[in-house]
């Protein structure tokens, strides 16, 4: 890593994923796009570092991405040193120095990926937005540039959320300068991720990457080729932080709406209509129901006839967005199991499919065959042992419901689907021809 490089990121969170993710584009840009930047990582919760940061400080940051999948049909493994990390401070122990990077004016933005969790607001206590607007009170005194805030924590508004949270410790604290100039200065982005993160491989795959780098790297991070971030922003970020210029898949919007409805009918939509159908006719990961005939043309159906008519995005985008889906679930070094995918699949159902199912019938008048066939999938396998759901969902299958009384379970899908025209004679032809 080079000394000359500035601190401009300082990165809420150590863990597999921001490694993989923004570290990887800091350092692509770095190459291509002469960002010069360093990223000065904070672990924001435990007492102490944890193993892998230990080890990431003692290789001075420095550690290998390795992004395997299929790209043009074929499997293949992408080798990568990172080397814009400048190290992990532990955000207890270590705070004086964090804050001391918080008054670095070369520092311009702020990363996270604290979990869905993370950004909350609890009176009196040490969140991540705490621990925000602490760096903000710090920073404001010195009377230092703004602050760029891009979360990468997966809940919708994150960025307009986490600034609220700011301003509401920034309130109980009586801090109206900092206020102030967060109100002034500070740029808040939601974003939407999306790259699929294995972490470490397994024990086989690390001994031959260790033979082909020529060094053993434990803190070596898996992640697939495919790599997708959305930013909301009024703000022109590219002229800071060169995301395009570099190559990168990065798109600046200023509403991500269509762009997380696109993930969530495509990506996590198809997996939900499939999986447990997949699970019933025997197969373990998603990769192998791509390679099956009927089942990949199961998925063609429902990505490019049913889901992607109901996406409000330019036809070409949402092309290469479903072609993209189906090559990240061919994936052969995912192993995505289908009953991971099948956890919690009534909350799922309602949040991924059943929006689609409703776009679909009130633009062409009908029902999408592939997804409403979907509910009797779901009925049947919640007919098994195989269920791992909330106790709740759990219980009430187990006392046999007819499929009436399951469809008109508005608690469950929000909604009576025996209201949807011709659902409730659909799904039973289905139950009837299995």
């Amino acid at each position: 890593m080079s000394t000359e490089k500035k601190v401009k990121i300082l990165q809420f969170g150590e863990g597999n994923f921001l490694r993989c993710f923004v570290d990887w584009m800091v350092d692509i840009m770095n190459e291509k796009a002469g960002f010069d930047a360093v990223v000065q990582i904070v672990q924001p919760i435990g007492d102490e570092l944890s193993p892998p940061s230990k080890i990431l400080n003692a290789r001075g940051g420095r550690y290998h991405t390795v992004l395997r999948g299929v790209e043009g049909g074929k499997p293949v493994e992408l080798f990568r040193e990172i080397t814009c990390v400048k190290g992990v401070l532990n955000a207890i122990s270590e705070w004086p120095a964090v804050e001391e990077v918080a008054r670095n004016p070369d520092l311009r933005f702020i990363v996270s990926n604290t979990t869905e969790a993370g950004i909350e607001y609890r009176e009196g206590a040490n969140t991540f937005p705490a621990k925000v607007a602490k760096l903000c009170v710090e920073r404001a005194k010195a009377g230092l540039p703004g602050l760029i805030f891009i979360p990468c924590e997966l809940i919708d508004k994150n960025g307009a959320m986490l600034r609220e949270h700011v301003f509401h410790y920034l309130a109980d604290w009586g801090e109206s300068a900092a206020a102030v100039w967060v109100e002034k200065d500070c740029v808040f982005c939601s974003t939407l991720v999306d790259r699929i993160v294995a972490g470490r491989p397994d024990a086989e795959s690390a001994a031959r990457y260790a033979k082909q780098l020529g060094e053993q790297d434990d803190v070596l991070v898996c992640g697939e080729p495919f790599h997708f971030w959305v930013i909301q922003t009024d703000f022109d970020l590219e002229k800071e932080i060169p995301f395009q210029k570099a190559g990168l898949n990065v798109v600046y919007t200023k509403d991500q709406t269509p762009y997380r409805t696109r993930k969530v009918r495509f990506l996590n939509g198809a997996h939900t209509a499939t999986v447990l159908e997949g699970h019933l006719a025997g197969f373990t990961f998603v990769a192998e129901l791509v390679a099956d005939p009927k089942f990949n043309a199961f998925f063609r159906q429902i990505l490019f006839d049913e889901i992607l008519p109901t996406i409000d995005l330019p036809d070409a985008d949402k092309r290469a967005y479903a072609e993209s889906v189906l090559e990240r679930f061919a994936n052969p070094f995912a192993n995505h199991r289908l009953l991971s995918i099948c956890l919690n699949s009534v909350s799922k159902w309602k949040v991924r499919v059943l929006p689609t199912i409703l776009d679909y019938l009130k633009m062409f008048g009908k029902l999408p065959p592939g997804l409403t066939g979907s509910m009797a999938s779901l009925i049947k396998f919640y007919r098994t042992d195989a269920v791992n759901d909330s106790p709740e969902v759990m219980a009430y299958f187990k006392t046999n419901p007819s499929v009436d009384d399951i469809l008109r379970k508005s608690d469950f899908w929000g909604m009576d689907l025996t209201t949807i025209p011709g659902f409730a004679e659909f799904v039973k032809l289905q139950l009837l021809g299995h």
